[in-house]
């Protein structure tokens, strides 16, 4: 709960340094002293969104930062996943925002985003303002209220998760159909590309191959005379002697030399290998040289062969005959996919309907969960709007099949109300005013919070509406829930003496005109100065001796 506030530079507050109760406390002061700022520094730890323009006048910086103490509220393990230190004796929570537009988060003095200073928020404050008695005409509110009474969080995760599969399921089928539909138009024509290409055949590195053979039939007659020539120069001719001839002799030349020169022996032995591989290379030139014809039929084919390798090639953007078979394989992949979509479909199908039955088995369970717990809702309500001040109120909570499931289940929640004796139950939002609508609200978080382990509510002028004895009901509900045996921290900000009496603590907001500027304060106050603030608040400003009785006694009654 909240243990310590501190503001600096926001709005019309210089600085404020407050110590918070436990229990149920009120605060109270005048139309614009700055009841509504507070609120919105507060906020501010919540992760709502910062405007340079809440910063104090002349100030460069502005400063929100709150301490808490979060004792058997199971937050740690947000701590640990997010890396931050864990107190929970004391968690400080700080914001800061600069008259340039930046924001700064800190969790612990550890900077945080404003997204983990949301999750966190949402588990150390609710902020209940009059707007948000909208959200009771809004179906998801209504389904989170049945769901917290339900405390079915494993179900409605098991079945999330399921529905996420399905709906999974649902795209890839969706997707394979529409792929279907545009393939099969296109069948007739992938056929086409796909036969040309078969008869075709190309093979990898065929044009390659081709290319150089074409080269060397086109100079076969240069190729055969050079080859000739030199045969002739390695092996000799009728009148002259060749390489290899001249090799060997110099080779047995140095061999009689060894005897008395050792030295040429290594010259022999090299001359020796020079030998055998120039006899080798004068073979393979005298095998080559025969094998070297010109065929103009050969060349022909080939000529004709590589036309059509380069027609496909150009046709189909591809460089050679490699990215051709690719290309070959690419195609015949589809045209199979086509071939085979029916089948393809049909599975999809089929994992489709199995996703979906184990999704509606979890609908089911979700279903049964929150049905078990409308009794328990709709007599807490009722008893809640019977304290105050509306007995003939009826309240029913309708749980209907939705077209299709959702990611909150299948279930429509509907909450109906009826003020009056005999009147026909509508949904809420239809027929309930103002007044009734705070009420029900205000039944709805005393319900709820005994569910949700939130550590401190706030609500801001919940009592809208109201007056007298029915807004008396409405703090001794406010009180009972922040209760000592509760753990849990109330705050209302009210206009409204009757609900200000019940506090446990007061806090009041005022505004001070100095010489430059006004500046708004919040202070606890003192029993005799509740008595004050209280009868201010029944007389105006003309504060009477009847109002002063009158006030000490709303607080004897508390």
């Amino acid at each position: 709960m909240l243990r310590h506030l501190y503001i600096r530079n926001y709005a019309l507050i210089e600085e404020l340094d407050l110590d918070m109760q436990d229990g149920f406390s009120v605060i109270t002061g005048e139309t614009g002293a700055g009841k509504s700022i507070l609120l919105g520094a507060i906020s501010l730890l919540t992760g709502q969104r910062a405007d340079s323009q809440s910063i104090k006048e002349g100030a460069s910086k502005c400063v929100v930062e709150a301490e808490f103490d979060i004792h058997e509220y199971g937050l740690k393990p947000f701590f640990e996943e997010n890396g931050f230190d864990f107190d929970p004796d004391a968690c400080t929570v700080r914001r800061e925002l600069t008259a340039a537009g930046k924001s700064r988060a800190f969790i612990n003095d550890s900077p945080a985003t404003l997204v983990q200073l949301k999750e966190l928020g949402a588990h150390l404050i609710d902020i209940h303002s009059q707007h948000q008695n909208l959200l009771l005409s809004n179906e998801g509110f209504q389904l989170h209220v049945l769901d917290t009474m339900a405390e079915d969080s494993p179900i409605l995760t098991a079945y999330q998760q399921a529905y996420h599969i399905y709906i999974g399921k649902e795209k890839r089928l969706s997707e394979a159909i529409k792929v279907a539909a545009e393939s099969k138009a296109e069948e007739d024509y992938l056929s086409f590309q796909v036969q040309q290409l078969h008869e075709l055949a190309p093979e990898e590195g065929e044009d390659k191959e081709l290319e150089e053979e074409q080269n060397c039939l086109a100079h076969a007659e240069e190729i055969k005379g050079a080859l000739y020539q030199a045969g002739q120069i390695l092996d000799g001719t009728d009148d002259i002697e060749g390489i290899v001839a001249l090799t060997r002799q110099t080779q047995h030349i140095l061999q009689d030399l060894a005897h008395v020169y050792p030295q040429a022996e290594s010259l022999s032995e090299r001359l020796e290998s020079m030998y055998i591989e120039l006899k080798d290379i004068s073979q393979e030139i005298d095998s080559q040289a025969e094998n070297v014809e010109y065929d103009p039929q050969r060349l022909d084919e080939i000529n004709t062969r590589l036309d059509r390798l380069y027609t496909l090639e150009k046709k189909h953007g591809a460089g050679n005959a490699d990215e051709l078979v690719a290309l070959m394989h690419k195609l015949e992949a589809r045209l199979d996919l086509i071939t085979n979509s029916d089948e393809m479909i049909a599975e999809l199908k089929r994992e489709r309907d199995d996703a979906k039955q184990t999704l509606m088995q979890h609908a089911a369970a979700l279903t049964a969960s929150r049905s078990k717990a409308i009794d328990a809702v709709q007599h807490e309500i009722r008893e809640s709007l019977l304290s105050l001040g509306m007995p003939h109120a009826a309240f029913l909570v309708q749980l209907s099949p939705l077209p299709s499931p959702t990611a909150e289940g299948n279930d429509r929640v509907t909450f109906l109300f009826a003020a009056n004796k005999n009147a026909s139950l509508r949904p809420i939002a239809e027929v309930a005013s103002g007044g009734e609508t705070s009420r029900v609200m205000l039944a709805i978080k005393a319900m709820t919070s005994q569910r949700a382990q939130l550590p401190t509510i706030i609500f801001d002028e919940i009592d809208t509406g109201v007056s007298g004895r029915i807004a008396e009901s409405m703090a001794h509900i406010m009180r009972r829930m922040g209760g000592q045996q509760s753990g849990r921290q109330v705050i209302a900000i009210t206009h409204l003496p009757q609900i200000a009496a019940c506090g446990q603590t007061h806090y009041c907001v005022y505004k001070e005109d100095t010489a430059l500027h006004t500046v708004s304060h919040i202070k606890r106050l003192s029993d005799e100065e509740r008595v004050t603030e209280i009868a201010h608040m029944l007389s105006g400003n003309n504060v009477t001796e009847a109002a002063i009785d009158n006030a000490r006694q709303l607080l004897n009654e508390r």
